[in-house]
């Protein structure tokens, strides 16, 4: 299948007058056209700061972006525009994404004007992507405003506008965490049929593994800014090879209030940890660290079937 991104070595540091903090190291990934990868892990862990490179919106410190075979790293200004009606962001706050003073219909036609649409295409074009986040008629919705709709219909509105333009790759940022329960499968239910019908690549980001089982076929789990396990969906989180993918798994909460559960596979916070240095990243927290994890950071490498893990205990 046609790979859509790929990140080669991806990494990204910030200084704040002393201190460095390394977002995000080395990360490899790639995804293909008609995919759906999730990345998971806590706050703080780089997922979103890895979005952000992978979109251009943050300067790499290090690495590469490959967009549809093509080295994007470096471009900026005019030279992004293509890319940018070919990848898209899907916000996490629907009230926060839309300008309250346009009408949903300006709101659609202004990527199209963008992107050098033809205007005698706008109609059509605002139509269908309506119709395709099931807004309809979309003579009742066009000339309203962002406060006359709710949190749900606003959110599709946000999936109208990326989906407008004609990309290739879609990138949602805890899409549904800002809704009420009730609706958030209706607009994940959106982004799924979006994905199949028009074969795009997709990356969801969030902390919610039950979100990610429900929509990727391939996980990707980040820690302090490296990638520690990666593999299907459904296999990672039946048996994950990592320590912290397995708190995560053992972090989730179950149907009855009654059901005994395990004491989580994990201590510490995240904040507790620093950055940078030698060793695993993960040994201060881990219930399984010896000797080997203080001094040899481990390194990413296949485990079969299509896995990934970065731990000396699976070594």
């Amino acid at each position: 299948m046609t790979q859509v991104i790929e990140a080669r070595a991806l990494g990204k540091t910030f200084r704040t007058g002393r201190r460095v903090v390394h977002a995000v190291q080395g990360v490899d990934l790639s995804v293909v056209a008609g995919e759906a990868l999730g990345i998971v892990g806590e706050s703080g862990c780089g997922k979103t700061t890895l979005a952000r490179m992978l979109l251009r919106l943050e300067e790499p410190t290090a690495g590469q972006v490959i967009f549809n075979g093509a080295d994007i790293t470096h471009r900026r200004g005019r030279a992004l525009l293509p890319f940018r009606a070919r990848a898209q962001l899907v916000f996490q706050n629907p009230f926060d994404a839309l300008n309250p003073r346009f009408t949903i219909r300006r709101t659609l036609a202004e990527p199209l004007r963008n992107f050098g649409i033809p205007e005698a295409e706008h109609t059509a074009r605002i139509d269908a992507a309506m119709a395709r986040v099931r807004l309809t008629p979309a003579s009742a919705w066009l000339d309203r405003y962002p406060h006359e709709l709710s949190g749900g219909q606003l959110q599709r509105v946000v999936l109208a506008r990326a989906l407008i333009p004609g990309p290739i790759l879609i990138v949602a940022d805890e899409p549904v965490s800002m809704l009420d329960v009730s609706v958030r499968a209706g607009i994940l239910n959106l982004l799924r049929a979006a994905r199949d019908d028009l074969g795009l690549a997709a990356i969801y980001i969030s902390h919610d593994l039950a979100l990610i089982r429900y929509v990727c076929e391939r996980t990707v789990v980040m820690y302090l800014g490296r990638i520690v396990e990666e593999g299907p969906t459904a296999t990672l989180i039946a048996t994950p090879r990592h320590p912290y993918t397995a708190a995560l798994v053992a972090a989730v909460p179950v149907p009855r209030v009654d059901q005994d559960r395990e004491t989580l596979p994990i201590k510490g916070a995240l904040s507790d940890t620093p950055t940078g240095g030698t060793g695993c990243a993960f040994r201060d927290r881990c219930l399984h660290a010896f000797a080997r994890c203080e001094t040899e950071t481990p390194k990413l490498r296949d485990a079969g079937e299509a896995r990934r893990v970065a731990c000396h205990l699976d070594a």
